[in-house]
């Protein structure tokens, strides 16, 4: 079986009134629908009795299905990636080393931005820091992040365990360790079993494309009730710190991510028109699991080899948090000044490598980054009552940051795919510098969830 989708989109004929409206616009008007019903109806007693926050349920089905895609589209891509090199392990081993180097570098120039960032800018200067209550702070703290319980985190006690509970950390490690044992395999169990994953990956890719038609009405729900509880007042007190990391975030992108792409010579249009959808549905769910599927496709589709893709997306969500990472650091320094504790720039840069090791594999545990930010302001006697004054604005946070990871995430697979020698490009595609030169490029036609099924 060779993996690849068929596009018929030539044969279809033109479609007319609303049906020419995307996939992504249908989104981004669910959006712009969602703001005004949060700001309309937002909590509290109205004259309808309607709050917006009453549309929760959708969002919860849209995410639900989208977490019942996770665990089987993990298991087959994983196995189809690693045993279908046949004996060639030490090509998955080459990939897994020049991937793990790729994703430390990136992610040290990512807690280096969001130092330099929150010591330029001082966004901690001025906030109330006794306003705030411990609670919150605390509840985080007892979960500590620790290198220890993140090994013990990693292994399953029973695949069908971590499956029911939707640990992508654990199926992932199942996954590798069960791939390497398949490739050992000779004969037609070998066969029957990669056949079989292969086949499941095409069925939960046609998945996708179905789920994904209730895109716009669960994004839509997701950005009511957001607004609706916090309200878009809530970015008043804590503006500064959101514009600084979304500044930060932007300033990454076009400085860091930009360049990399340049050096590798990533066709940047077709790719920006690859992770526009899984990069809108991450922004507006900042849930990374949800724009998985799609991504996991889009990237494929762009040219990356189905085994590069495989291993590189969902080992980045456990190794490559960039926005995370540049979070992590501005929010902890963030405390630090509106606590008025001044931190020398050694302590500033150990705090950073703390966080380097903190932060990995803990993608799937809820709330992760202030998990891990209040074990880090315990360790470095910081106050933890910041975290209760990040926790007002962290949701929107939370949407820039997770956004971040996922176009990282799917930068790497490309860079991977150029490193290897394998992204299989069209033979007419334009050079990168030409999109710059304001050419006209011609782009094959990208998978979109209105693509699929």
């Amino acid at each position: 079986m060779s993996g690849t989708i068929p596009h018929t989109d030539s044969a279809r004929p033109p479609r007319a009134g609303l049906g020419r409206i995307s996939q992504t616009q249908w989104v981004l008007i669910a959006m712009v629908i969602g703001v005004l019903v949060g700001y309309c109806f937002p909590d509290g007693p109205n004259a309808t009795g309607f709050h917006a926050t009453d549309l929760q349920v959708l969002s919860t089905v849209f995410l639900r299905m989208i977490k019942s895609l996770i665990v089987p589209l993990l298991l087959a891509t994983l196995v189809v990636g690693i045993a279908g090199h046949g004996d060639d392990l030490a090509r998955v081993g080459r990939l897994a080393f020049r991937s793990i180097l790729y994703f430390e570098v990136v992610t040290t120039l990512a807690l280096m931005a969001g130092l330099l960032a929150v010591n330029v800018v001082k966004p901690g200067l001025g906030v109330n820091l006794a306003a705030s209550t411990v609670e919150a702070g605390t509840e985080l703290a007892q979960t500590k992040a620790t290198f220890s319980g993140l090994l013990e985190h990693l292994v399953p006690q029973s695949f069908f365990d971590a499956a029911a509970r939707n640990e992508a950390l654990q199926v992932t490690f199942f996954s590798i360790i069960f791939a390497v044992a398949l490739s050992q395999v000779q004969g037609s169990a070998k066969a029957l079993m990669l056949s079989f994953c292969e086949s499941l990956t095409e069925v939960m890719f046609k998945f996708v494309g179905i789920v994904m038609k209730f895109a716009p009405v669960g994004i839509g729900a997701a950005i009511a009730v957001t607004v609706g509880k916090s309200g878009i007042g809530v970015l008043t007190n804590l503006g500064v710190l959101v514009l600084t990391l979304y500044g930060s975030l932007i300033v990454f992108a076009l400085f860091v991510l930009l360049p990399i792409a340049l050096v590798f010579k990533v066709p940047v249009r077709r790719f920006v028109q690859a992770t526009k959808e899984p990069w809108l549905i991450a922004f507006t769910t900042a849930s990374s699991e949800a724009a998985l599927p799609l991504a996991l496709k889009n990237m494929e589709r762009l040219g990356v080899p189905r085994r590069i893709v495989s291993f590189v997306l969902p080992t980045g969500y456990a190794f490559n948090m960039d926005g995370t990472a540049l979070y992590l650091t501005l929010a902890s320094v963030f405390v630090a000044q509106a606590a008025g504790i001044d931190m020398p720039l050694s302590q500033q840069l150990l705090m950073m490598l703390t966080l380097m090791l903190t932060s990995k594999g803990v993608a799937a545990v809820p709330r992760a980054s202030l998990v891990i930010l209040s074990g880090t302001l315990t360790q470095f006697g910081l106050p933890l009552q910041g975290v209760a004054i990040i926790l007002g604005v962290d949701a929107f946070m939370d949407m820039a940051r997770t956004s971040l990871n996922l176009v990282g995430n799917c930068l790497a697979t490309v860079v991977m795919a150029r490193w290897e020698g394998v992204l299989d490009l069209a033979a007419d595609d334009t050079p990168v510098a030409d999109v710059f030169a304001g050419s006209v490029l011609r782009v094959p036609p990208v998978i979109t969830p209105g693509d699929v099924g």
